[in-house]
């Protein structure tokens, strides 16, 4: 299973930016996808996750309301709407992938088997 992350670039505070990660080498049918990220000395955090099946959605508080997460099951891709961006969403961010996930797990990113290489994000002020 392979994952390609892109659509990051340099963003004004208050703008939006879309991520795309397409999923190759399996079906996302039965996968949960999970988008996450990390600032330079920070650890990495949840940022929100997609169960295919279901369709069920997850976000972190500090994205709640500003980011989407949504799917399109015939090109395999996941994408990571956001809006109304600020300083503090400056970060690499990582799409994943688990095939054998429960729902408390959902969060952590342990749990989840295949890693994207991440796309640069930055917002300035």
């Amino acid at each position: 299973v392979q994952l390609q992350a892109s659509g990051g670039g340099l963003v004004q505070a208050g703008g939006s930016l879309r991520l795309s990660c397409v999923v190759s080498g399996r079906t996302l049918s039965s996968g949960t996808v999970g988008w996450f990220r990390q600032s330079p000395g920070e650890e990495r955090e949840f940022v929100a996750t997609i169960r295919w099946r279901g369709g069920y959605t997850y976000y972190a508080d500090s994205v709640k309301g500003r980011f989407t997460i949504s799917g399109d099951k015939d090109k395999n891709t996941v994408y990571l709407q956001m809006n109304s961006l600020k300083p503090e969403d400056t970060a690499v961010y990582y799409c994943a992938a688990a095939y054998s996930i429960i729902l408390s797990q959902i969060r952590m990113g342990q749990a989840y088997d295949h890693w994207g290489q991440g796309t640069l994000v930055t917002v300035s002020s």
